[in-house]
């Protein structure tokens, strides 16, 4: 009985700590989505940015703040301290959401007599503060995903790989639920209701998210576990290909074998054994590149494809984020029934099952949505232009209604339901336990890659079209043909990934031996994990990573 009556404060800790996180979490993307959703439309009409430009540093600063987290890791790892360093972040976030609505307020419409202006805040001045508050934000965000809300306060370690899909199918369901609102109601307000003070909302947000963490920091900065490191992964490659240089004749398995200690090396077989296992899954990262760049172009071209389009249905101007709701849609739709699928799939003992199919019909979609964005541009462009409003800018735009381009953002949406979720399981489940966060950190360092993938090909198209393949005024050049590249660029790379798809294709524990568990530092982990389970019943579960004192 005294067991069982300790257990249920425990209990209750833990789901008050689950909740606080997933609070922190939605606040944190709320903030994100935020700044986002009309970041072109506001760099375009406020700040005079050509269109190109306006597209570069939406996408720039999606994969900062994609880049970021991993980062933080490493500071509060090595440098800082996780306490110290969310103090920092939680400053950072406040300052760059605060500094924001400085840049959007309308200075010009506030004067102290019909001659003289309040306050007046120049261009170049407006472009400086603008970049020092996404710098600032972007590095808060990056700190609060990784100390405040890594994966390991979910409790996924003795997760078996059907569990961890459905884990992360309804976490990005439940991201895109919250991004959903957010451009439904933030992108309208921002557009119509108030344009220069939108930007308060994702500071409101943001300060929302800092007040819970202050209230329960003491329960959820977490410190995790001491494991490999990002850098020394990073030291078994760079020791291995040393070694390997300097000895071009010793036939070894694999050339990571050359920074072992028995090698050569200066490295365990721990270590260089989880360094294997992870690259292993490079070349699932490296596809996942340009397949990150198609996705930005929702923020990017399908943006600025929506923007000059007819906005009005019924009398009333859509927001043009609200269109993003589009592609959100069918991920909603498609979590529920691919949770159907997979408990069906995982429920034979017989055979693994490996989601890597998901991952190829993700990636044509994508390629398919950026063919019909052509297609819909070279369609767009054949209606008669009119005059628009936006942000009381008077626009000339393509009479086409906007629900025209709805196709490519509902290819969009499927792709992301199917290839998101499997991603990060294969990245979550295909390496030894102390490799995961490592693993995990690969993953998101490949995706802002992409992220910035994509805004060099904006450059580069514009330079070398001289502003034709990504121009400024959209009836005046070729987008269509920027698409039309990238679909052949995301084709060949949906083939490259289905040719070595096999190397993925069994999650069976049998069958993923090669992968996990099998050299002398994992069963030793496995027999302390049974030495921690005792220990929970004295002190905390071992699920959880004990708390940093502060």
């Amino acid at each position: 009985r005294n067991d069982h009556a300790g257990k249920l404060p425990q209990a209750e800790k833990k789901l008050h700590e689950a909740v606080c996180v997933l609070l922190v979490e939605l606040c944190e993307r709320f903030t994100f989505f935020g700044i986002v959703c009309n970041m072109i439309l506001f760099c375009t009409a406020k700040l005079g940015y050509r269109s190109h430009q306006a597209a570069m540093a939406n996408m720039c600063f999606v994969g900062t703040s994609t880049l970021t987290p991993v980062l933080a890791a490493w500071l509060a790892q090595h440098l800082v301290g996780r306490a110290k360093l969310v103090c920092i972040c939680m400053f950072l976030h406040f300052l760059g959401t605060a500094l924001l609505p400085v840049v959007s307020f309308p200075f010009e419409d506030v004067y102290v007599d019909r001659r003289h202006v309040l306050l007046t805040l120049p261009k170049r001045e407006q472009k400086i503060v603008f970049y020092f508050a996404l710098l600032t934000a972007s590095l808060g965000i990056g700190g609060i995903r990784a100390i405040v809300c890594p994966l390991s306060a979910y409790s996924l370690q003795d997760c078996g790989p059907k569990e961890l899909l459905s884990f992360f199918n309804w976490f990005h369901w439940l991201v895109n639920l919250n991004s959903a609102v957010v451009f439904v109601s933030i992108s309208y307000i921002q557009q119509s209701v108030a344009r220069n003070l939108g930007f308060l909302i994702p500071f409101v947000s943001g300060l929302m998210a800092m007040i819970t963490i202050h209230m329960v920091r003491g329960e959820m900065i977490y410190k995790p576990k001491a494991d490999s490191s990002l850098r020394t992964a990073l030291g078994v490659i760079f020791n291995a290909l040393r070694s390997w240089h300097h000895h071009l004749g010793t036939a070894l398995p694999s050339w990571l074998d050359h920074a072992k200690e028995n090698h050569g090396g200066h490295y365990s077989e721990t270590h260089v054994e989880g360094t294997k296992a992870l690259a292993r899954l490079f070349p699932l990262f490296t596809f996942q590149v340009l397949y990150r760049t198609c996705v930005m172009q929702i923020p990017s071209g399908y943006y600025l494809q929506t923007m000059n389009s007819n906005l009005h249905f019924s009398g009333f101007v859509l927001p043009v984020a609200a269109m993003n709701v589009i592609s959100i849609v069918p991920l909603l739709i498609l979590v529920p029934v691919l949770e159907c699928i997979n408990s069906w799939l995982f429920s034979s003992k017989d055979t693994g099952h490996s989601p890597t199919i998901y991952i190829v019909v993700g990636h044509f979609c994508a390629a398919l949505s950026v063919v019909v964005a052509g297609f819909s541009e070279l369609h767009r462009k054949r209606f008669p232009r009119v005059e628009q409003t936006l942000s009381q800018e008077v626009l000339l735009v393509s009479s086409m209604p906007c629900f025209h381009l709805a196709p490519q953002y509902i290819l969009l949406g499927v792709a992301e339901a199917l290839v998101t979720p499997s991603c990060s399981l294969l990245s979550f489940w295909l390496v030894p336990e102390r490799m995961r966060g490592i693993s995990m950190h690969f993953l998101a360092l490949f995706n802002g890659a992409g992220c910035f993938l994509g805004a060099l090909f904006v450059q580069t198209a514009h330079a070398g079209s001289q502003g034709t393949w990504f121009p400024h005024l959209l009836h005046e050049g070729k987008l269509e043909r920027f698409f039309f590249f990238l679909a052949s660029l995301m084709m060949v790379n949906t083939l490259g990934f289905w040719t070595i798809a096999h190397r993925y294709s069994n999650l069976h524990e049998d069958c993923t031996k090669d992968f996990r568990g099998n050299f002398p530092g994992e069963k030793l982990l496995k027999h302390q994990k049974s030495i921690k389970h005792y220990q929970a019943v004295l002190e905390s579960s071992p699920i959880l990573f004990p708390v940093e004192k502060t």
